[in-house]
């Protein structure tokens, strides 16, 4: 299936599904990048997993950029990549259809592909970034300057999406570390009301999905949760400051990401599972750019 064809399918199974219910990518590197890239290319218990799109001065050419950010992780849960979960191709599949499904001009490459990044939390582009998403965030692991400079990241007007964690213990971990940035005593999480407007932003959803990775999905004949009972139930739970502005969304037990990332790679997970996973998404990257 084409992407002009699942562009259009996409947005007639949005309008059917949402609204009632209420390729290969090589990773282009410059040498400006390299120094800082090595370090984010070490296995995991020496580093990082994956390969970076570092951002340059360059890089913001006045559209939106997909920035996800990096971060070392300090456990397996067995489940995820760390931080390039669901990378690149959710960020890629995103940045295209939010340019095809609304108004908004996202930043592109010399080659026409959408212009994502990958940012380090201590690197002083983070604070080009006013949305940003990580996965697999029971991995986090924050140094104190990571925890400072995303505290100042909050204070400055950023938004942080966290996706596809799965089970009571990749929670407690998540909110261990994100405690030492925003303290539950002043930054309490709360669960996100049927009636807060990230639901209808551009299409009405009446909750949050429960969206398995394609691999979970197979393995269990299209069962959705992938830990059984430990993750029956998704939750979408936020962190606001004391004017009620969201710093933190956090989606879990479920994966909304991969509804962007295998949008392609199977007809029947597509049709079951994209409409709802980018209806999500539009709903909170336009939330997150206008509040």
């Amino acid at each position: 299936m084409g992407r002009r064809l699942r562009a259009i399918v996409i947005a007639v199974a949005l309008v059917a599904v949402a609204a009632p219910l209420l390729a290969p990518f090589d990773i282009a590197q410059g040498s400006p990048e390299r120094s800082r890239g090595a370090q984010f290319r070490q296995g995991f218990g020496g580093g990082f997993r994956g390969r970076s799109r570092l951002p340059t001065v360059a890089s913001y050419d006045g559209g939106f950029n997909f920035c996800r950010g990096i971060y070392r992780s300090g456990r397996r849960d067995g489940s995820g990549n760390g931080w390039t979960t669901d990378y690149p191709d959710a960020d890629l599949n995103f940045s295209t259809r939010f340019s095809e499904l609304t108004k908004v001009t996202i930043s592109r490459q010399a080659n026409g592909e959408p212009n994502h990044l990958t940012v380090p939390l201590t690197d002083p582009f983070l604070f080009q970034c006013p949305f940003m998403m990580m996965t697999d965030v029971g991995e986090l692991s924050l140094s104190p300057e990571e925890a400072e400079r995303l505290r100042e990241y909050f204070d400055k007007g950023g938004f942080l999406w966290v996706d596809d964690f799965w089970g009571p213990w990749a929670w407690d971990a998540f909110a261990r570390e994100i405690e030492a940035v925003l303290p539950a005593g002043q930054f309490p999480i709360r669960d996100v009301p049927p009636e807060h407007p990230i639901f209808r932003m551009l299409y009405e959803v009446p909750g949050i999905p429960q969206i398995p990775s394609i691999n979970s999905w197979r393995g269990m004949d299209g069962g959705t949760s992938e830990l059984g009972e430990d993750s029956a139930e998704p939750h979408i739970r936020a962190i606001t400051d004391r004017q009620g502005r969201m710093l933190v969304l956090i989606t879990h037990n479920t994966d909304i990401s991969d509804a962007w990332e295998r949008e392609a790679a199977d007809p029947q997970f597509f049709l079951e599972f994209s409409p709802n996973g980018y209806a999500v998404g539009l709903n909170v990257v336009l939330y997150a750019m206008t509040h």
